[in-house]
């Protein structure tokens, strides 16, 4: 397993600081986010990153999240703006590209008896789906379902959902991607549901239940680690959350040292 940081909560005023930090401190690849790169210009980050001393591990997020809108224009705009993500993280050698399908309430209309917004959405999602991990294996990526918690989502809450997402779609190149703080809030016992979602978890999402680093709140990431252990999970585990305090180096610095270390309890040490 390896630590990622997201390079908005990476220390430094220019990004050669950002990411000398990081490698300094040990942290084994950066994410980027979707809205520090828009399309078209997303060869962009291919210069900022031309040099760069840490791999990126992952594009997280899309332009914009209409991909089960009713406006057929919405949807193709959000699909095809993940194809140019998926093509860039295919340029940049990262894992994949992080998609939430939508934010908020069912956008569809209820056609019950018949079948419900969720059902028409899941159908929908799933032949978007198709088509994303079809250009996903083109460019040797992934796309990353990421189930959020009910405050912000309906659709994918659970790690359940996701995965059952990605059983409808049947793409191998569509995969979950499983974040520690939503699990808080949503999963019963996190370690089983990450057990339950097995080989489906190709990437992770570090925040405590603060939503601040890891370390901060009461989230038992060694019991989270064990059950990542024992599904095989061996990819990135990106920072995605706030850094408390007014010294955030040391903040970060501390929740990094803690995470080797719940890591290496996981294993035994």
């Amino acid at each position: 397993m390896k630590l990622s940081v997201q390079t908005g909560l990476l220390p430094g005023n220019e990004l050669p600081d950002k990411l000398k930090w990081a490698a300094d401190h040990g942290v084994e690849g950066i994410e980027i986010s979707a809205w520090q790169y828009r399309p078209p210009n997303l060869d962009q980050a291919l210069r900022d990153y031309e040099n760069s001393p840490l791999p990126v591990s992952t594009i997280c997020g899309n332009a914009s999240f209409d991909f089960v809108d009713p406006d057929p224009k919405k949807r193709r705009q959000s699909i095809d703006e993940s194809k140019q993500y998926l093509e860039l993280a295919g340029k940049l050698g990262a894992v994949g590209q992080i998609v939430v399908p939508i934010f908020g309430p069912a956008r569809i209309n209820d056609l019950s008896p018949y079948k419900t917004a969720v059902d028409l959405e899941k159908e929908l999602f799933s032949l978007i789906c198709q088509e994303l991990g079809e250009h996903a294996e083109k460019h040797k990526v992934l796309v990353l379902l990421e189930p959020l918690n009910r405050y912000e989502q309906h659709l994918l809450r659970k790690q359940a959902d996701g995965v059952e997402a990605c059983k409808r779609c049947g793409h191998a190149s569509v995969q979950l991607m499983s974040d520690f703080f939503h699990m808080h809030i949503e999963e019963e016992n996190t370690p089983q549901a990450l057990r339950e979602a097995g080989g489906y978890v190709k990437h992770v999402h570090l925040a405590d239940n603060t939503r601040k680093e890891p370390g901060t709140g009461d989230i038992d990431f060694v019991a989270g680690f064990k059950a990542l252990l024992e599904i095989g999970f061996t990819g990135y585990m990106a920072y995605e959350c706030s850094i408390s305090g007014n010294d955030k180096a040391a903040a970060l610095a501390k929740s990094l040292d803690y995470m080797r270390a719940c890591i290496k309890k996981a294993k035994g040490g």
